[in-house]
């Protein structure tokens, strides 16, 4: 039987990545398409990041950080820590989401958006690509709520631990793809 759960433990992670490459892959179709797009004519040279976008980048690394100092503490047994790490990178994720949005609004007010005759096909490109990206941020803070649950019900232990480990490894990935992200569109601006 352990044997069995060691398999269905690896092969649940296994998923776990394949679905994480296939994001992977959707996002690097959004950015080959960014540098394809950037020989148009209409193609804005000098459009600078909002600055919220450079707030996010601190608040989702913090988040990681955070989220691996709740791991520690799951694997000491210490499950009020563990919690108060959790709801850290829970509100940090909140604060991400919400720096994202003043992004979005500091493109607006520059009087560009995503679609219709103020809009441009670089400013398209960078709402698309944060906003899909946001709405994994916000799957992962779905994910986060569970885990919290689940942490203050006691479910997690250092012989339980893989939804933790699920949760840690898709929130890492949220964290690391906005690094490329965000490193990515300042530089092949």
């Amino acid at each position: 039987m352990g044997n069995i759960n060691k398999k269905n433990k690896r092969a649940i992670k296994m998923m776990m990545w394949l679905g994480i490459a296939s994001l992977f892959m959707t996002f690097a179709g959004f950015t080959s398409a960014f540098i394809v797009s950037k020989s148009r004519e209409d193609w804005i040279l000098n459009f600078d990041l909002p600055v919220a976008f450079s707030f996010s980048l601190f608040i989702i690394i913090t988040s990681s950080l955070s989220l691996i100092l709740a791991r520690r503490e799951l694997l000491r047994n210490n499950f009020r820590s563990t919690t108060v790490y959790l709801t850290i990178t829970f509100v940090l994720g909140v604060i991400f989401i919400i720096s994202q949005f003043i992004g979005f609004n500091e493109i607006i007010e520059n009087g560009y958006h995503f679609t219709g005759p103020t809009s441009t096909i670089t400013t398209s490109f960078i709402f698309l690509i944060a906003f899909v990206h946001l709405v994994h941020v916000m799957a992962g803070l779905l994910v986060l709520v569970f885990v919290i649950y689940r942490n203050i019900k006691r479910k997690y232990s250092i012989n339980n631990i893989l939804g933790f480990e699920l949760a840690l490894i898709f929130w890492h990935f949220v964290d690391i793809l906005w690094i490329y992200l965000f490193l990515f569109l300042v530089f092949f601006r």
